[in-house]
C-alpha cells in the first residue's frame, strides 16, 4: 500500500509561514482535544492528575525526538492498563499494603521496555516483515475499528446535554464547511468557546473549581516499586497495546499520506511509544498511547505539521504546574466536547473507508468480506481472548484481538 499516493495539496505540511499566535491556537486545539481522556484515567485509577498531564507533554516530547519530529502524534494516558492496575491495587490492599498504585506502575514500567524489545527485533530483522501483515483488507477495516470503537465514548459525553452537543456539532461542522482561510483550520476550538459562552450565559458551568485552584503547583511525582507478581499481572497487556501501536501509527499515516512504518519507521515508534510510557509510571504517571482524538483533529483540520503537536505538548506541560489553566477546562460541559468527538472519531472511521475505496479493495470476493467483517465484529463486539500462562493472566481483547485474527485470516485464506 502506497499511503503517498494521494498528496493533499490543501493540506499545511509545513507551519514555519503561519504566524507564532496561529501555531499556539493550533496547539491548544490539540490541548483541549486530549484533556478530557487524559485526565480521566487517573481520575479513574487515583493517579495524580497534574502528574499525567506532564508526563504525557514530556512523553510526547521525547516520542518526537526519538521519531525525527516526523510523525504528527500526541501521547495521551492510555485506558489498556487500567483494568490489571485496578487488580493490582486490590491484591495490595487486601494484603494490608497501600502503596498498590507504586506497584502497578512498576508493571508499566516493564510493559514500556517490552515495546523496547520489539522495537529492537523490528529494526534487526526489517520493517517489512511486518508490514506485509497488514495490507490495505487489513488496515482498511482495523482503522474504522479505531474510530467507531470510541464512538460510543463520543455518545455517552454527548448525552448529558445534547442542546449544547448539537450546538458545538453545529460550530464546528459549519466552520469546516463554509469558512475560509485561518478560522477553517481552528474548527475544534471555536466550537469548545462558541458553546461554552452559550454555556456560561445559560448557567450551566459551576465556576467553582477554578476559584479553589491554585495558579502554581508542582504535580505529586512519585517513585514506582516493583514485584515479580504484580509486573506479570500487567506487564503482559503490552503484547495487545503494541498490536493497537502499529494500528494507530497507520491511521496517522493514512491521515497525512505518508508511510510512518518504513520512514522514520515502526522501531522508532516503537521505541517512543514504550520510553514514555516506562518514563511516566516510573515517576507516578500512567502508561502513554498515541491518541486517536488528535487524529481526528489532523484529519478534520488538514495542520499535519508534527512542530503543532510539540506545541499541544508544552501547554499539556503548563496545564500540569499552573491548575488555575487546568481548571478552567475542566469547567466545560463534557456534552459540548461529546459533539465536537461525534465528529473527530467519525472522520477516524472514515479514512479507514477511503483505505479500502483507494486501494480498490474487491468487495465481490467473499475473503474480502470475511476478513474485513471479523475485524470489525470482533473489533467493536467486546469479544476478548483470555491468556493465562502461570501467574500471567490477561486478555487480548478489542482492537488488538481484531487485528490478530484479521492478519490471520488474510495469510490462511486463498487469493
Amino acid at each position: 500500500m502506497s499511503i503517498e499516493s494521494n498528496v493533499n495539496s490543501d493540506a499545511i505540511r509545513d507551519a514555519s509561514k503561519i504566524s507564532l499566535s496561529k501555531k499556539g491556537i493550533l496547539g491548544i486545539q490539540h490541548a483541549f482535544t486530549m484533556f478530557g481522556a487524559t485526565v480521566l484515567v487517573p481520575i479513574i485509577t487515583g493517579l495524580d492528575i497534574s502528574v499525567a498531564l506532564f508526563m504525557a507533554g514530556i512523553g510526547t516530547l521525547l516520542f518526537h525526538l526519538i521519531t525525527k519530529g516526523k510523525v504528527p502524534a500526541f501521547l495521551g494516558s492510555s485506558f489498556a492498563f487500567i483494568a490489571p492496575m485496578l487488580a493490582v491495587v486490590k491484591i495490595i490492599e487486601e494484603g494490608g499494603g497501600t502503596d498498590g498504585l507504586a506497584y502497578a506502575r512498576g508493571g508499566l514500567v516493564v510493559a514500556g521496555l517490552v515495546y523496547l524489545v520489539l522495537a529492537g527485533l523490528i529494526y534487526f530483522f526489517g520493517v517489512e516483515k511486518v508490514i506485509k501483515f497488514f495490507p490495505p483488507i487489513v488496515t482498511g477495516p482495523i482503522i474504522i475499528v479505531i474510530g467507531l470503537k470510541l464512538a460510543p465514548v463520543a455518545i455517552d459525553m454527548a448525552s448529558g446535554g445534547w442542546g449544547f452537543a448539537i450546538l458545538s456539532f453545529i460550530i464546528v461542522t459549519g466552520v469546516s464547511v463554509y469558512c475560509k482561510g485561518f478560522l477553517k483550520v481552528v474548527p475544534v476550538i471555536i466550537g469548545l468557546v462558541g458553546a461554552y459562552i452559550i454555556a456560561i450565559i445559560f448557567g450551566s458551568v459551576d465556576f467553582t473549581p477554578v476559584s479553589e485552584a491554585k495558579w502554581i503547583g508542582v504535580p505529586g511525582f512519585t517513585m514506582a516499586k516493583f514485584s515479580v507478581e504484580t509486573v506479570m499481572m500487567v506487564a503482559p497487556i503490552a503484547l495487545a497495546t503494541m498490536v493497537e501501536h502499529i494500528g494507530d501509527v497507520l491511521a496517522i499515516g493514512s491521515t497525512v499520506e505518508k508511510d510512518f512504518m518504513k520512514e522514520p519507521g515502526l522501531h522508532r515508534t516503537l521505541l517512543g511509544d514504550g520510553i514514555a510510557t516506562s518514563l511516566s509510571a516510573l515517576f507516578g504517571g500512567p502508561a502513554n498511547t498515541t491518541y486517536s482524538e488528535n487524529t481526528g483533529v489532523l484529519a478534520l483540520t488538514k495542520v499535519w505539521d508534527p512542530l503543532i503537536m510539540r506545541i499541544a505538548a508544552v501547554f499539556a506541560i503548563l496545564l500540569s504546574i499552573i491548575p488555575k489553566l487546568s481548571s478552567i477546562i475542566s469547567t466545560i460541559p463534557t456534552s459540548i466536547v461529546g459533539g465536537i468527538s461525534i465528529v473527530l472519531f467519525g472522520m477516524i472511521a472514515s479514512i479507514g473507508a477511503r483505505t479500502l475505496v483507494e486501494n480498490k479493495i474487491d468487495f465481490t470476493k467473499a475473503r474480502n468480506l470475511i476478513i474485513s467483517a471479523v475485524i470489525m465484529v470482533l473489533g467493536l463486539g467486546g469479544a476478548a481472548l483470555p491468556v493465562k500462562f502461570g501467574m500471567v493472566n490477561f486478555a487480548i481483547e478489542g482492537m488488538a484481538l481484531a487485528a490478530i485474527v484479521g492478519i490471520i485470516l488474510n495469510k490462511v485464506l486463498p487469493e
